[in-house]
């Protein structure tokens, strides 16, 4: 693989709106950052109150046209949003490591695994197919469509500028809805870049919008009465103000929230792959992913035998600016997170945990000032402890010991967060009823990252997710629609008189 070109674009970075980049005005910015230098990239727009209306107003106005262009036409246009997104995608993973941090061929898997809902989303012809019952009673037909929202909003994380807001909005426009995505302000330039790729790929003007923003923007989109539906990502405690603001406002909601992934270690399993699989899903994208694995539960005297290859492998990561090909750990996205992990780390400490490897003390050669950390590792980490209970996102990994199963699968049904969950076993029944009896949304057997595929949706359980509805796949059918049910009976067969009991099948 040849070396990729590093982005950059340095001019300041406004809204997609009706078709056109809005230039910023002379509102609110947010400064973006190159997470390896810690140097100021250029400015973000923040879009205020009036701005968010004017997109919503002009999505408004093209969702009738949208919504009665066919299935199959809409489905043309993202083949040809399919096309370019291949050709540039590995712009799009420059653009995603020269602002979040993550190393470029781990931005290049984001990409892919949009692109993969992408490919799902051109066969909404098949997806949008309703019911239909001939005869449900005398002379009477009944059959159930599948119908467009309206305007319908997503609003992403940092973590996957990319992947993320493809989990929404490709599954919505085929739907037949109108979008409103309003991304992070942290790491904004890739969503301008695929709404160029939507309009040069034919979707018509006014379809897809992005505004940059911040709570300002979010309040706006909750309260505007023509956003029918809206898709967020992110923590815990906003997922949960998005969710109940939502509802009293009347709309449809799907918030995903936060997640302490566990790795349920047996004495059985393979030690060096379960070791393997806990690095790259502890310490990939430098733990800032809603799937990392953070928490390893080592059960009977598997911990003698991850212990020692752990802290090697700790140890030995290579942590470079992403843009590097050999790097496994880039840095991390901002300083504020920065210090909020160091924060986790001390308290670890002061709870009586035992640090092992202390990432703390790790500075680039390169760039001094760049938002930089190592992997850490925590052993006798115990379930009262902060670091255990709360979602650090970062590259720290908590080690507990257990005695048997049957603790394991305890300790983790007892966690608030219900998000992701691995076991590794060689025992098919210990798998089996690990699978059956965990309660959490998602759940590898010896896959450490068990993220679902485009056509099967993505979700946790308990308080990793707010609403009735998963992300992707199946699931954004019936979130992004609304279900009619449609009897049919014609005069010839209508019985003489008034009838005033209930139809029924007789």
């Amino acid at each position: 693989m040849n070396a990729p070109q590093a982005f950059e674009i340095k001019e300041d970075i406004g809204h997609f709106v009706g078709g056109k980049i809005l230039q910023p005005g002379t509102g609110r910015f947010a400064d973006v950052y190159n997470p390896a230098t810690g140097a100021i990239a250029r400015r973000v727009a923040l879009a205020n109150r009036a701005e968010v209306d004017a997109a919503v107003e002009l999505a408004q106005a093209a969702f009738p046209a949208w919504s009665d262009t066919s299935p199959l036409r809409r489905a043309r246009i993202l083949f040809k949003y399919l096309e370019l997104l291949n050709r540039h995608s590995d712009e799009l993973a420059a653009i995603i490591t020269a602002e979040h941090g993550k190393v470029f061929t781990d931005a290049q898997g984001e990409v892919t695994r949009g692109i993969e809902i992408v490919e799902f989303a051109t066969g909404i012809p098949e997806l949008l197919k309703g019911d239909y019952t001939e005869q449900v009673s005398t002379g009477i037909d009944n059959w159930v469509m599948r119908q467009p929202l309206g305007v319908v909003a997503g609003i992403t994380p940092f973590n996957f500028p990319v992947m993320v807001p493809m989990w929404m909005f490709p599954m919505a426009i085929a739907c037949g809805n109108t979008f409103i995505l309003k991304p992070s302000p942290t790491d904004p330039s890739a969503s301008l870049f695929m709404a160029r790729l939507l309009k040069e790929a034919g979707l018509p003007d006014g379809v897809f919008n992005v505004v940059q923003g911040d709570k300002e923007a979010v309040d706006a989109l909750l309260e505007n009465p023509h956003v029918k539906a809206l898709s967020f990502v992110g923590s815990t405690p906003i997922a949960n103000y998005i969710y109940e603001r939502g509802a009293h406002f009347g709309k449809r909601v799907q918030a995903l929230g936060g997640a302490k992934n566990h790795m349920v270690i047996m004495p059985d399993a393979d030690i060096d792959k379960a070791v393997d699989a806990l690095v790259g899903a502890a310490y990939g994208s430098a733990g800032e992913r809603c799937m990392a694995i953070s928490v390893a539960v080592l059960v009977g005297d598997a911990a003698d035998k991850v212990m020692p290859k752990l802290i090697e492998r700790t140890r030995s990561l290579k942590i470079k600016n992403g843009m590097e090909l050999d790097a496994e750990m880039g840095p991390i996205v901002s300083r504020a997170a920065l210090e909020r992990i160091t924060g986790y780390i001390e308290s670890g400490v002061a709870s009586g945990a035992t640090l092992l490897v202390d990432g703390r003390p790790f500075k680039s050669p390169q760039f001094a000032q760049g938002f930089w950390i190592g992997g850490t590792l925590f052993d006798n980490v115990t379930p009262e402890m902060k670091i255990y209970r709360e979602e650090i996102f970062g590259p720290v990994l908590s080690c507990v010991r257990v005695a048997n199963f049957a603790d394991a699968l305890n300790l983790v049904n007892a966690h608030e967060f219900g998000n992701g969950v691995a076991c590794f076993t060689s025992d098919g029944n210990i798998a089996r009823e690990f699978a059956r009896r965990v309660q959490v949304g998602m759940v590898g057997i010896n896959v450490p990252i068990p993220v679902p595929m485009a056509w099967h949706g993505f979700g946790g359980w308990k308080r990793s997710i707010f609403g009735d509805t998963h992300a992707y796949g199946k699931e954004s059918v019936r979130f992004y629609t609304k279900q009619k049910s449609v009897m049919q009976r014609w005069p010839e067969s209508i019985s003489k008189g008034a009838e005033f009991v209930m139809p029924t099948s007789k």
